[in-house]
């Protein structure tokens, strides 16, 4: 943000205005097959023919595969967050179970010794040892009533043993079950991750059976498209179009830093980002730790209209929420898009808007 001329209002910009339209036709038609479950090529006639697939049709079903496989690739990054969870708490609840035990353990041995050497001076079975064995301790106690038939200091103690011990028996049902649930969870992550496998693989074919002229020009086309968002993002805002608070900037700028880095799922920086990543990693530079997903972030702030949104608000996009980017001013988004493409720039329309947020 170098200069301070007075940008024009959002939509003004005719190259990018061209450009938005033009994403947004392409979004349009990758909805279109993701709703028919398919693609949006015809089906030929029986005994006819296929006619080779052109360029657009190449680049339709590929951006289709791609949202499959961000689709999947968020539910990687959910399930990843889940993981780490339960493996804190799982850690902390086994900690515990041992504790417990360990105290248990000690307890019961000292009341044993008390117990034996009172057993073999006497000769029969004591009230503590009745105590340690009934199935109802507070009526014994009761009934007992006195110290000549139990210390109480002892008794009390008995008591503890017999609620560390419950405690201890619903701890460990509960650690059986949170690892039961991180196996179901790494079996999600491993599920997630081959949907994107397979994804990734259909689209990298696709790509491959274009001629070389093709992929030039479908790659002179990207490059043009995000030069131009690239240069409308550049343009200087007035002060009263900037970032909404001093963390918002320092978020933008950590975003910004991370232009042209490589797209890949999962990923969290510093050299390679997904989409809710890059979010991740610039407004932690803030101070500020958002959700790991594009879902969970959707709900990390205040939502605002899209005509409100100022730089370092996030952009969420798709009615499932599957992709985000962060505002950058002038109608721009910076965000990662989808593999084999890098950390850029692109008109804030160019996908379907769900939400905008402000951290």
């Amino acid at each position: 943000m170098a200069s301070h001329r007075r940008a024009r209002p959002m939509g003004q910009y005719s190259a990018v205005a061209a450009l938005s339209r033009t994403a947004v036709t392409v979004a349009a038609a990758t909805a279109a097959m993701l709703a028919a479950g398919g693609s949006a090529l015809a089906a030929p006639a029986p005994g006819a023919k296929p006619a080779p697939a052109s360029a657009d049709d190449v680049r339709q079903q590929v951006q289709s595969l791609y949202s499959r496989a961000e689709v999947a690739g968020q539910q990687y990054d959910g399930a990843r967050e889940q993981e780490g969870a339960l493996l804190r708490s799982s850690a902390l609840l086994q900690q515990r179970v041992a504790a417990e035990q360990q105290r248990i353990n000690t307890m019961v041995g000292a009341m044993g010794e008390v117990a034996g050497a009172e057993y073999r001076a006497g000769g029969g079975m004591d009230p503590l040892v009745r105590l340690l064995f009934s199935a109802h301790p507070d009526q014994f106690l009761a009934q007992a009533g006195n110290a000549d038939q139990v210390d109480a200091t002892t008794a009390q103690r008995l008591l503890q043993v017999r609620n560390d011990q419950r405690q201890l028996a619903e701890d460990r049902a509960e650690a059986v079950s949170q690892l039961a649930q991180l196996e179901a969870v790494r079996q999600s992550i491993a599920g997630s991750k081959a949907q994107v496998q397979r994804q990734l693989g259909h689209a990298r074919a696709l790509l491959a059976g274009l001629t070389a002229p093709q992929r030039d020009a479908l790659r002179q086309s990207e490059d043009a498209a995000a030069g131009a968002a690239a240069q409308a993002a550049d343009t200087a805002l007035p002060p009263d179009q900037g970032p909404a608070s001093s963390r918002a900037a320092v978020a933008l700028a950590a975003a910004r830093s991370a232009l042209g880095r490589p797209y890949v799922y999962g990923a969290t920086g510093p050299g390679a980002f997904d989409c809710s990543g890059l979010m991740y990693w610039s407004w932690e530079h803030a101070g500020v730790h958002l959700p790991r997903t594009s879902q969970g972030q959707m709900y990390a702030g205040r939502s605002i209209p899209l005509s409100q949104a100022r730089p370092g608000d996030l952009v969420i996009y798709y009615n499932d929420r599957h992709h985000v980017g962060m505002y950058a001013g002038n109608g721009m988004v910076i965000h990662a898009p989808y593999p084999g493409a890098r950390v850029r720039y692109e008109p804030v329309n160019s996908m379907p808007v769900a939400g905008v947020v402000r951290v």
